[in-house]
């Protein structure tokens, strides 16, 4: 706020890319390019930025602007898109449950959209990987310090054979630092059983008067006859967290900085502008 009150927060940009388009690139980047978003009031720039845009691409067209018009067209050739409203806003697990007949009995992915990973650090695909050998479900996780985890949900770990993978028997939504049961926080990425949407239409709303993911999740990592087992990706990559202020410019910084486009000035006006205030 206030740039939110009018413009999602998913829409606003990073560099020059909406924060929901490094999301939907990174899905596809792992293989999954049928994409639903579940949206909302206010939500209707989401649907437009992946849409078309006859005008404009044939203003660029008529200049003989060809890198503006690919840039144009990179969002709308991305994925196949679909859209649901989800209506009154009852939590993330209530979201995922809006997504319940698209996704029918097939294993799935939730990306949420203020959280961006970098696309040189392939969690998701890693965690597809995961799910796909030993079935169930995967959630990205991340090590945070102690006095951070109130405001994560967090696991409960065994260790498994693999360095970065590990096996979660318990969950909790932000737990106080006294009570949480590690340091693992769950970030934005998850594979999910579809048995997870029986357990969703049955869970009652829980902290914040919310349907929470995590309620559902804890009852999968209880009882693996449910859906199978559910294992962590302990996750060291670069992760940007747009909700944050802080977060969100530190990301557009060094986005910028690594764009052979961009960074080579950019990286010289910062240098010169660190060195001056300092």
């Amino acid at each position: 706020m206030p740039a939110t009150k009018a413009t999602p927060k998913e829409m606003l940009p990073v560099v020059d890319k909406p924060a929901i388009q490094y999301v939907v690139e990174e899905a596809v980047a792992a293989g999954l390019d049928d994409v639903l978003m579940i949206t909302g009031r206010n939500k209707r720039p989401l649907e437009d930025h992946f849409d078309r845009n006859y005008e404009l691409e044939s203003a660029l067209a008529k200049k003989g602007d060809e890198s503006r018009l690919a840039k144009v067209q990179e969002s709308s050739d991305l994925a196949t898109m679909h859209y649901v409203r989800q209506g009154d806003p009852r939590g993330l697990g209530h979201a995922v449950l809006c997504a319940a007949p698209h996704v029918g009995r097939e294993p799935f992915a939730v990306l949420l959209g203020d959280d961006l990973i970098d696309p040189r650090d392939p969690l998701l695909a890693r965690m597809v990987e995961i799910q796909e050998r030993h079935g169930g479900s995967v959630i990205a996780l991340m090590e945070v310090a102690p006095e951070q985890i109130h405001l994560y949900g967090c696991a409960a770990v065994e260790a498994t054979s693999e360095g970065d993978v590990v096996k979660v028997t318990d969950l909790v939504e932000k737990p106080e630092a006294a009570d949480a049961p590690s340091n693992y926080a769950i970030i934005g990425r998850y594979v999910l059983d579809p048995h997870v949407f029986d357990i969703l239409r049955k869970t009652e709303p829980g902290r914040g008067g919310e349907i929470q993911l995590t309620d559902a999740l804890q009852q999968l990592a209880a009882d693996e006859k449910i859906g199978g087992p559910v294992h962590g990706v302990v996750f060291k990559g670069r992760r940007y967290d747009t909700g944050d202020r802080g977060d969100y410019l530190r990301a557009i910084v060094r986005l910028a900085c690594e764009r052979e486009d961009l960074g080579p000035d950019f990286k010289a006006w910062l240098r010169s502008y660190v060195t001056e205030e300092m």
